[in-house]
């Protein structure tokens, strides 16, 4: 008996069926590779409800908070979200791309996205589809893997746009895109990117970032704050590798800009609930800081975000800021994200392009 081998079938889909070629039958498409970028999400708008649909979806993954439903589902609907919404909302306000009336993380996604497409036309041609996706909100995994199949994608490469891996990014986007597959009746071939925390392309095109805010800075920072998106510290304990790949990018980065330990800082941010995280916590070493170590001027980068969003230019560029600065310091130096920098995206497009191989040659 001839075993039947899937990938090679999906490889060989032809344009029509041969055997049962009549009129009636379905069309099929030519082969095409799919290249699924995937980001954390965004809400459609600043209004309540718009702010309400999104955390609700957000704050009910068991991925992002992991305590029991029965706990947890009646604090988040009667309370959380009763108040949060606002709060949220004028934070989203407050940094909202009026102009294209989306937030800064769906501009810059756009950007990243179209970028890379060019790249990968110029490289592949028309055996190529790149599309993004957003795991809260919209656009849907569901509907852009969806769309792929539709086009002929007969295999797609997930690429969560997280540098470091999480249970609470890398993994819940992965877990989404596995849904979809689930229900699309001829599945494609997939893979997954791995997190790309030690790509020296992207750690070279982090520390380009960092000498050019350094060379254009007035004031000289005496200290770069590397605040990385925190988590619950019992994840490192129950193996979530986060914590440890978020140390070795700051090593990585410290040792490709020739500095010291003196110079460079490892914090983190957005911390929630009453649990401990991962520390230290960027808003009180930013204090600490300047109240016992007399640093006048910081420079802050967030290296785990692909993207600028609510928690760089809202949390780090305010909200930290203003800590630094009710402690005694003076100047405090934001240093964006590589969002749509020409070296990052030919860093994510060499991860891309080596994880296509075999595929694409």
């Amino acid at each position: 008996m001839k075993m039947f081998d899937a990938q090679s079938q999906a490889e060989e889909r032809p344009a029509t069926c041969p055997v049962h070629a009549k009129a009636d039958h379905p069309p099929v498409k030519p082969a095409r590779v799919g290249i699924l970028l995937a980001n954390l999400g965004t809400p459609d708008a600043t209004d309540y409800w718009s702010m309400r649909r999104y955390l609700n979806e957000f704050l009910s993954d068991k991925r992002v908070i992991d305590y029991s439903a029965w706990i947890w589902q009646p604090l988040l609907q009667l309370v959380i979200l009763s108040k949060r919404p606002f709060s949220s909302g004028a934070a989203y306000k407050s940094i909202w791309n009026e102009e294209a009336d989306e937030s800064p993380l769906m501009t810059i996604t756009k950007q990243q996205t179209a970028a890379i497409r060019k790249q990968m036309v110029a490289r592949y041609g028309d055996d190529v589809r790149v599309d993004f996706c957003m795991r809260y909100g919209n656009p849907s995994t569901k509907s852009k893997v969806r769309e792929m199949v539709e086009a002929g994608c007969t295999k797609i490469l997930f690429f969560p746009l997280y540098p470091h891996y999480a249970g609470a990014t890398s993994a819940t986007a992965n877990d989404q895109f596995f849904r979809a597959l689930m229900e699309e009746k001829w599945q494609p071939v997939a893979r997954v990117v791995e997190p790309y925390f030690a790509e020296p392309a992207y750690i070279e095109a982090l520390a380009q970032s960092i000498e050019r805010a350094y060379a254009a800075a007035e004031t000289k920072p005496e200290k770069l704050v590397c605040s990385y998106h925190g988590v619950p510290e019992r994840y490192l304990r129950e193996g979530d590798p986060y914590h440890c790949q978020c140390q070795k990018t700051t090593r990585l980065l410290k040792e490709r800009l020739g500095w010291d330990d003196t110079q460079i800082v490892t914090t983190f941010q957005s911390r929630f609930g009453p649990e401990e995280w991962l520390k230290p916590y960027t808003v009180e070493e930013v204090a600490r800081l300047a109240e016992e170590e007399g640093v006048k001027n910081i420079a802050v980068c967030a290296p785990a975000f692909s993207a600028d969003c609510i928690e760089t230019l809202e949390e780090i560029n305010e909200e930290i800021k203003e800590s630094f600065e009710e402690a005694g310091g003076d100047h405090f130096t934001y240093i964006p994200c590589l969002n749509d920098d020409p070296a990052h995206i030919d860093a994510l497009s060499g991860v891309i392009e080596r994880n296509l191989k075999g595929w694409l040659d």
